[in-house]
């Protein structure tokens, strides 16, 4: 029963899918890449939420809640913050240039070359770290679920290869043959099954606590676990709280201003007032984040009394534990779009990337839009297949969220930094972009990769010497330091070789970029909100 209802919502949402395509012409570059430059504030709240809550962010931030508590919230809270300030000054810059892509917006700004070296920084971002990531926490949690390994009588590292496979085969039919608007119609009616979805979780495993009782689950929950409920991280937390004000901001105004396959669906907003309300219908999601993400993970580790062999287990084993098994199905199908979300998102972003800023550009420049359109596809395929093959051995990795967290630093701050300083200055020449990527890329790996290990602290534990600990300050922190260096590597390079003519953007006049009127107060409100939730928690 189980299995039949996640097979039948998980065809229901295909279905829709296909037939919100037909009205957009997919051998089109707008059609396909943008959705028919189409939608609406809904459709770009609930793909950018879907897109986002995916078992990367589900099964990783619930582990690193099961261990150190609500202090990992940040992630989730201060994006609220981060959407309200992209919608008021990054978006309408977006929409009156009528860029498709984050790259075409530094030709625009730089040139051609700048425009292909952050094209493949993100294309290698993609299929090494994120792609692979969603599959394997993805696999891993259906195969949690189902119990994949008994029910087929596979061994468990079969069963991961086998899953993986499976949930990249359909993301990549979703993906490279639908076209935005498909990713994004399925990532909305997803999104409001994982709002139900991702509510009932917590919901029964409180009342599992309080037998039969949420609040009385709640009350234990708190009284048992005080520690838990600290929104103040320690240095040594996986969120201190001193980041906040550092790396943390800065993560998050990548990942939701710059990152292709978030801020893609934006792009596709049929006009600026669409695409504002969109962020900030996703901004007030977000504030549900931590009852989604991490109150999960502290019910799992008092359920299991902190027992589980890898807290990446928390939010998969607490679903096969406390929710009732016929929801099980429905929950599994959810989740699975959640996945495919992720997947099929990324994979979206990865063959606009190419089809516009690679293959027009420097393989065939008088190419119709139907061979750019096809030159794409032809990639995602390839990009799909090669991440499917990296994904099982993610599993080496340790704590998966913060894992690629700090491994996308390699090339976030460096393309956050040119954008900046693009959209700031008028006179700062492409060979300041250039300079600060490579240094971004060089510095940021020489510190985590190279000095960072030096300041493993080493004990013994069984004979064997063993890293329990690191005194180098947090990858945040880098972060802050990095991307303030490298803004002035870029200012003083501008200062001794400024372009001769200042930068001006025009208005493509793509679409109407007329300003939502409820922009600041409705904005100001989600912020007024998250620091009240911080203020609570602190102790």
């Amino acid at each position: 029963m189980q299995f039949i209802t996640f097979i039948g919502f998980t065809a229901l949402v295909a279905i829709i899918s296909y037939l919100a395509t037909r009205s957009t012409d997919e051998n089109s570059k707008d059609g396909y890449f943008l959705g028919g430059r189409s939608l609406t504030g809904i459709v770009i709240a609930g793909s950018l939420l879907l897109t986002n809550l995916s078992t990367e962010q589900i099964v990783g931030l619930s582990g690193q809640a099961y261990e150190q508590g609500i202090l990992v919230m940040a992630w989730e809270t201060l994006a609220a913050i981060t959407m309200v300030i992209i919608a008021a000054f990054l978006l309408p810059r977006y929409l009156k240039g009528g860029i498709a892509t984050i790259p075409q917006f530094l030709q625009h700004r730089y040139d051609k070359t700048t425009k292909a070296i952050v094209s493949g920084l993100f294309l290698s971002g993609y299929v090494t770290i994120f792609l692979p990531v969603v599959l394997y926490t993805g696999a891993s949690a259906i195969n949690t679920m189902f119990d994949v390994p008994t029910t087929f009588g596979i061994s468990e590292n079969a069963a991961l290869w086998v899953t993986i496979f499976g949930i990249g085969v359909i993301g990549s039919i979703y993906a490279v043959f639908g076209g935005l608007k498909a990713v994004a119609v399925s990532d909305t009616i997803n999104a409001v099954g994982l709002i139900i979805g991702g509510l009932m979780i917590p919901y029964f495993g409180l009342c599992y606590i309080g037998d039969g009782s949420m609040l009385s689950g709640m009350d234990i929950l708190m009284s048992s676990h005080p520690e838990k409920f600290d929104s103040t991280g320690s240095e040594n937390s996986y969120v201190p709280l001193s980041t906040l004000f550092t790396g943390m901001l800065l993560v998050n105004l990548f990942y939701w201003g710059t990152n292709q396959a978030i801020i893609q669906r934006a792009l596709g907003a049929k006009n600026l007032v669409e695409g504002q309300k969109g962020l900030v219908y996703g901004a007030f999601l977000k504030i549900l984040g931590p009852l989604i993400l991490v109150l999960p993970g502290i019910i799992a580790f008092h359920i299991f009394e902190g027992n589980l062999a890898k807290p990446d287990l928390a939010y998969a084993s607490l679903v096969s534990e406390v929710l009732p098994k016929p929801l099980v199905g429905f929950f599994a199908a959810v989740l699975f779009g959640a996945i495919l979300s992720s997947f099929n998102s990324a994979l979206n972003s990865c063959v606009t990337l190419f089809g516009i800023d690679i293959y027009q550009e420097y393989f065939k420049k008088e190419a119709s839009e139907k061979e750019v359109v096809k030159a794409g596809k032809t990639f995602g395929v390839f990009l799909a297949i090669l991440s499917m093959l990296v994904a099982p051995f993610i599993a080496n990795a340790g704590s998966v969220f913060e894992y690629l967290q700090e491994i996308n630093g390699t090339y976030s701050i460096p393309i956050l930094t040119i954008v900046v300083v693009g959209y700031t200055t008028k006179f700062v020449p492409a060979l300041a972009a250039k300079v600060g990527l490579i240094s971004g890329v060089i510095l940021y790996s020489i510190s985590q990769f190279i000095i960072k290990p030096n300041y493993n602290v080493l004990e013994m534990v069984d004979g064997i010497e063993v890293v329990t600990g690191n005194t180098y300050p947090h990858f945040l922190h880098i972060m802050a330091i990095l991307f303030v260096l490298n803004i002035i590597i870029m200012l003083v390079i501008g200062k001794v070789y400024p372009r001769k003519v200042a930068y001006v953007q025009h208005n493509s006049h793509e679409v109407d970029i007329t300003p939502w009127k409820y922009l600041k107060p409705v904005g100001g409100f989600i912020c007024l909100i998250v620091i009240v939730i911080y203020v609570y928690f602190a102790k």
